[in-house]
């Protein structure tokens, strides 16, 4: 029998800062440190330009699709016959709808493509515009998908771009394409106009001077949103630990400990007390902690991903322990928080610290090999560029990170805004998600270098090779009951990237699949309208079984997903006890100031 020997080839680490002296024994000099930081320097400033994408990068991913293009003889020939096949089908749909009027041009929309819906499409020739955009999009779908021979990197990199160029030229996006703008300047005798051109003046205004968007203004954090009442407990120089007050006469024993993304502030998961999730933990006779994360500066240029592990979670669940007097914790990460706890979980099973009674992962992923669309912008050759970009500032600016979300979601958070906005003249009102979702914050050179190369690019965490303290750690170590949460239309968090946790941890998984995206799936209070959710548990030894058995073996129930949770957590806790105190100062934890803190309102 012939085996055959697969060898991984280990990625190019990231060089230290150029500005740091040539280690002892190395060869390189310090004139070799000086033509790096050319390299950088010049690599930084090039990004500003580039929305921090790579030139080179975006031109390897385009050669590479065009020249196995130009050497693939069936798929010209396949493109040729699609070509003929589309200008027939139009003309068809073209003359149908001149002898029997207005027709739904959407047939062929996916069902997320909201443009061209409204009634006022079916008019001609509105209704043969639309249908003619979105065949030309069916068509470049099939030309930048499936030539043999490119990286599903390159593949996924070039259908992305063709997707964000077709996008701009839709003819929503313009006021004599778009029927519904049409009426409305008609009906409002250009008024709508007027009003769309003071609503993006107002924007520019408002981007220019680094405020918040407009409508936002009236979510003050600490005073209508991040409004539990809490007590600072613990400050490092990255985090503060903010303790909830209880609302009920007892309380179980086991305190909840979260930590959220660090990549936004921490009251996603406070925000109104309508749907504020620390609140109902609160309310259900829960002992809270939450983590509030610094915004970092270029002062942070090295603080790394251990360092979050260890003044932040760590931190957070010495804090609880030492407080309440209990000997286990209910640990809750989210997003990338959920990651660092998983990181955390296994570290302290490797090390026989016991103290986590159970583990909720929210939108979490400890598997990349799935990790979403913002994989399309991380190679080698991307992230280099990135973070010589990271580099030069000692953060990731926190407007990149927001660009590149807006990106990953144009239709819905660019251009259906200008539509609304700019074009109908509408302004809606500022919600609490949309004041959060402006509250970004920077993330540090050094950690935010390890977690995309490590995490992302690697995936050092699922394989075995992600070191903590100089040795690594395994998933499989996780042996405390999980329950982890995934969203229908995540972009960030693919649901079946958070399912791969069933590959990898050796322990009892309950898996919620919610609607919703990554942060309104996760936004799911009891009463909400629309909210369904799927729910199972599996043992430990139970077979593996794949997530699109699984969706389909699983029905969705309607209501929220926050009762099937606390159900949970209730049957993993001791009775109710009395309530611990606020702060602990023999233990030296003394309640600092009243929550939200200082951390939250940094800029």
């Amino acid at each position: 029998m012939t085996h055959l020997t697969l060898v991984r080839t280990e990625r190019r680490k990231p060089l230290p800062a150029p500005a740091h002296p040539a280690p002892a024994g190395s060869t390189r000099t310090p004139a070799d440190n000086a033509f790096d930081l050319i390299d950088r320097s010049f690599h930084a400033a090039l990004g500003r330009f580039t929305a921090g994408l790579s030139p080179a990068a975006l031109a390897g991913a385009y050669l590479d699709w065009g020249f196995h293009l130009a050497l693939s003889p069936g798929k010209q020939v396949e493109l040729m016959t699609e070509a003929v096949r589309g200008a027939l089908d139009n003309m068809r749909y073209a003359a149908g709808c001149s002898c029997n009027g207005g027709a739904d041009p959407c047939t062929c929309a996916l069902p997320q493509d909201s443009r061209f819906r409204a009634p006022e499409w079916r008019a001609s020739p509105f209704n043969t515009w639309a249908h003619a955009f979105l065949s030309v999009e069916r068509w470049w779908d099939r030309a930048t998908i499936g030539v043999r021979g490119v990286s599903k990197h390159h593949e996924n990199l070039v259908s992305f771009g063709i997707r964000q160029l077709l996008d701009t030229v839709a003819p929503s996006n313009f006021v004599a394409t778009n029927p519904v703008v049409l009426a409305r300047t008609r009906d409002e005798q250009g008024r709508n106009l007027l009003r769309g051109l003071q609503n993006f003046l107002e924007d520019a205004a408002h981007q220019a001077a680094g405020e918040p968007p407009a409508g936002t203004e009236h979510y003050q954090v600490g005073k209508t949103v991040a409004t539990t009442p809490g007590r600072v407990v613990r400050r490092t120089r990255i985090a503060e630990v903010i303790q909830y007050a209880p609302t009920t006469g007892k309380v179980r024993p086991e305190p909840v400990v979260i930590v959220p993304a660090w990549i936004m502030k921490y009251y996603i998961l406070d925000l109104s007390p309508e749907n504020s999730l620390v609140k109902y933990l609160v309310d259900q006779g829960y002992t809270v902690f939450m983590v509030s994360w610094r915004n970092p500066g270029a002062e942070d240029r090295e603080t790394t991903l251990d360092d979050y592990r260890t003044e932040g979670a760590l931190a957070a669940i010495d804090a609880a322990t030492k407080i309440t007097g209990a000997e286990k914790v209910h640990a809750v990460g989210y997003c990338l928080g959920g990651t660092l706890l998983a990181i955390t979980a296994a570290a302290m099973a490797r090390d026989g610290d016991d103290r986590l009674r159970s583990l909720s992962l929210f939108a979490a992923q400890t598997d990349f090999t799935e990790a979403g669309e913002l994989m399309l912008f991380i190679d080698d050759s991307q992230l280099a560029f990135l973070e010589d970009m990271m580099w030069q500032n000692g953060f990731l600016d926190s407007k990149q990170m927001a660009g590149v979300f807006q990106v990953l979601r144009s239709n819905d958070l660019i251009w259906s805004r200008l539509v609304h906005d700019y074009l109908m003249g509408e302004r809606g009102n500022g919600i609490d998600i949309m004041a959060w979702n402006a509250d970004s914050t920077r993330m540090p050179y050094r950690m935010h270098s390890q977690y995309l190369r490590s995490l992302y690019l690697d995936n050092d965490l699922s394989e075995g090779r992600f070191k903590v303290s100089g040795r690594p750690v395994a998933v499989h170590d996780i042996r405390m009951p999980v329950f982890a949460v995934g969203t229908e239309q995540d972009h960030v968090a693919p649901w079946r990237s958070v399912y791969k946790l069933h590959l990898h941890a050796d322990a009892e998984i309950t898996f919620a699949l919610t609607n919703g995206g990554h942060n309104a799936g996760v936004l799911s209070e009891p009463g909400h309208r629309n909210r369904r959710y799927r729910l199972s548990t599996t043992a430990a030894d139970a077979r593996y079984e794949d997530p699109d058995t699984w969706l389909a073996a699983h029905p969705a129930r309607e209501g929220s997903w926050w009762t099937a949770w606390t159900d949970w957590l209730d049957q993993r806790s001791g009775a109710p006890v009395a309530p611990p105190p606020m702060g602990k100062r023999s233990a030296g934890l003394p309640a600092l100031e009243d929550a939200p803190g200082t951390y939250v309102t940094m800029r």
